[in-house]
């Protein structure tokens, strides 16, 4: 994968450092991974429809 480089002020940081210390993980890079993966994850499930409530839906007879 290739590396790239994090541009991200101090507030930002201190997140990231939040997050690395939360899911142990060893460098705030893998933190901003994680989190990258995470948003990706949860985009796909609303793209997809995965994890609404599913039901038929009838039609009203008038």
């Amino acid at each position: 994968m290739p590396e790239l480089t994090i541009d991200a002020d101090d507030y930002e940081m201190e997140v990231l450092e939040a997050v690395r210390q939360q899911e142990g993980l060893e460098t705030c890079a893998q933190a901003y991974e994680f989190l990258l993966r995470k948003r990706i994850r949860e985009g796909n499930a609303r793209l997809t429809g995965r994890g609404r409530a599913l039901y038929p839906v009838g039609r009203e007879h008038r």
